[in-house]
């Protein structure tokens, strides 16, 4: 457990540009508040100590507005900024070096007792409001998009963006030692594309019916002409 709490420490120091001192994180930083009251409370929790587990999770919500079930399994280096709003079920696992963002559920789909919220994989960022739900697993070194409703499992090396959540894997995996991925503005415009694509097929049909040769309009939108998304 104080392994896994110096990992947490230094994973917010690493990721938060506006952390100007190791004191200033310990003092000042709700994510990480929260984290460590986790970590008391699934010690508990774990040695039969299911009352105490709960109390002590239950006031590290009302402390840090992080509700964290004292059942589910975090890896060390997880880092929640800003906090406020991030709920974690029962039976969610997350691994190592994870990035959550404020907002985030990651909620279960079903009544029924058993294996009912995500597992989520090592060195993924899940962005500001997204809700993972469901029994699903989130592959290594994914990106989920502020705001996606994620129902579905994800494959590795992939970015999650829209409601439902749409799933586009990278052109280049990233690496297991590459640095944390937290750009939210490399994501795709899904809907831009596929009007952009349709627009192009509607021309040169239009082009093939005149008996013309097929001449290429400049897109009424500069987003939807470039589709080599960088993700």
């Amino acid at each position: 457990m104080f392994s896994a709490i110096r990992k947490d420490l230094q994973a917010a120091r690493d990721r938060d540009p506006a952390a100007r001192s190791i004191l200033e994180l310990v003092l000042c930083y709700p994510g990480i508040h929260a984290v460590w009251g986790y970590r008391v409370s699934h010690w508990l929790w774990r040695r039969g100590a299911r009352l105490p587990g709960r109390l002590c999770s239950a006031l590290t919500a009302w402390l840090t507005g992080v509700d964290i079930h004292p059942g589910a399994v975090l890896g060390p280096g997880l880092f929640i900024d800003h906090a406020t709003g991030v709920v974690i079920g029962e039976t969610a696992e997350i691994g190592t070096d994870v990035t959550i963002y404020h907002g985030v559920t990651l909620g279960g789909s079903s009544l029924a007792r058993g294996k009912r919220h995500p597992t989520v994989g090592d060195r993924v960022t899940i962005g500001a409001g997204a809700k993972v739900l469901g029994p699903i697993t989130i592959g290594h070194d994914s990106r989920i998009g502020a705001n996606a409703v994620v129902v579905a499992p994800v494959p590795a090396d992939s970015v999650v963006v829209g409601v439902p959540g749409q799933v586009i894997h990278r052109r280049q995996p990233r690496a297991a030692t590459a640095p944390v991925d937290l750009d939210h503005t490399l994501l795709p415009d899904l809907v831009g594309v596929s009007l952009h694509a349709l627009l192009v097929r509607i021309e040169e049909l239009e082009a093939k019916a005149d008996g013309a040769a097929h001449v290429r309009r400049p897109a009424t939108s500069e987003v939807w002409y470039e589709q080599d998304f960088s993700i």
